[in-house]
């Protein structure tokens, strides 16, 4: 659990109480932005993965291969 801006830690339990009772509403405005943030999120996780896969092939650590034998042992 971060700490908010004024140093207060919430617990996740008292987070999902007070979203609970929110305003119908609100609950579906935080919907929509968790999913949107999620989404960002998972773009920066797989931009960064990209990176890292580039990097390796790019260093001649990365092997191909069509032949089920040699994937198994690359495993």
């Amino acid at each position: 659990m971060s700490n908010l801006t004024n140093h207060t830690q919430i617990s996740f339990n008292t987070v999902v109480e007070t979203v609970y009772n929110l305003p119908l509403e609100e609950r579906l405005e935080l919907k929509t932005l968790l999913e949107h943030n999620i989404a960002d999120s998972r773009r920066t996780e797989i931009a960064a993965n990209y990176k890292k896969a580039q990097a390796i092939q790019k260093s001649g650590k990365l092997k191909f291969s069509s032949n089920i034998k040699d994937l198994k042992k690359m495993l």
